[in-house]
C-alpha cells in the first residue's frame, strides 16, 4: 500500500484530481463527512478546522488518518505540522504566517508532503524553490471564506500551474457548475470546501467533481 512508502507520496499526488477539504465544523460531522467524500472518490484530504483547541484538533487528526489511508487517499493537516507529525499524516499545508517551508522540511524530511499557496507565478517558483511538493492556486472563483482576495480565475490557476512541474490545485468556490471553466483553462485539479460540506449528498458531489475534472 502506497501510504507506507512516504518517498513515493509526492509522486501519488499526480494522480489526485480532487482535494477535499474540511469546513469549521464539529469533530463528528467532519468524521462524516470525509467518509462521505472518500466513497466519492476525492484522492486528498486535507484537515482544516481554525475552532478547535489544539488538543482535540490533533485528536480528531489521529481519527481521520486511519480513515483517510484506508480508502487509498493522502491525508494533510493544515497549519500545524506538530500536529500532522503525530497523527502520522501524510503532510502538512501551510499558509503565509506558518513555519517556513525550509523549516518544515528540516523538521519532517524528505518524503513528507508540503503544499504551499500561490496566487501568482512567481509566487509559485518560490514556494517550489524553497521546497513545496504541491500547490493551491486561487481563488479561482469568488468565495465567502476568503473575500478579501482578489479573484485571479481560471486562467490565473492555469498560469500558476504552467510555471511549475509539481501539481497544482485550483482552490475557492469550485464547483460541479463551474468546475468546467476550469477544464476549459487546462486545470483538471481542484481543492473544494463548500462543494462538498454545503451539498446534501457529499459523495455524489466528489463524484459530479471528478465527473467534469475528468473529461
Amino acid at each position: 500500500m502506497w501510504w507506507g512508502v512516504r518517498c513515493n507520496l509526492a509522486t501519488v499526488l499526480d494522480g489526485v484530481r480532487l482535494y477535499a477539504i474540511t469546513p469549521d465544523e464539529d469533530p463528528d460531522r467532519i468524521a462524516d463527512l470525509v467518509g462521505a467524500v472518500l466513497e466519492g472518490g476525492a484522492g486528498c484530504v486535507q484537515l482544516r478546522q481554525k475552532l478547535l483547541g489544539r488538543a482535540e484538533l490533533l485528536e480528531l487528526a489521529k481519527r481521520l488518518a486511519p480513515m483517510v489511508r484506508t480508502a487509498g487517499a493522502a491525508f494533510i493537516v493544515n497549519d500545524h505540522l506538530d500536529i500532522a507529525l503525530l497523527a502520522a499524516a501524510d503532510g502538512v499545508h501551510l499558509g503565509p504566517d506558518d513555519l517556513s517551508i525550509e523549516a518544515a522540511r528540516r523538521v519532517a524530511g524528505e518524503g513528507f508532503l508540503i503544499g504551499a499557496s500561490a496566487s501568482t507565478p512567481e509566487a509559485a517558483r518560490r514556494a517550489v524553490a524553497e521546497g513545496a511538493d504541491y500547490l493551491g492556486s486561487g481563488p479561482a472563483f469568488e468565495t465567502p471564506l476568503k473575500p478579501e482576495k482578489e479573484v485571479i480565475g481560471p486562467a490565473g490557476v492555469a498560469a500558476v500551474s504552467a510555471a511549475v512541474e509539481v501539481p497544482v490545485f485550483a482552490v475557492g468556490g469550485v464547483t460541479a457548475g463551474n468546475a468546467g471553466e476550469l477544464v476549459a483553462a487546462g486545470v483538471r485539479r481542484a481543492c473544494v470546501i463548500r462543494g462538498l460540506a454545503g451539498s446534501p449528498d457529499p459523495a455524489q458531489a466528489a463524484r459530479d467533481l471528478l465527473r467534469v475534472l475528468a473529461s
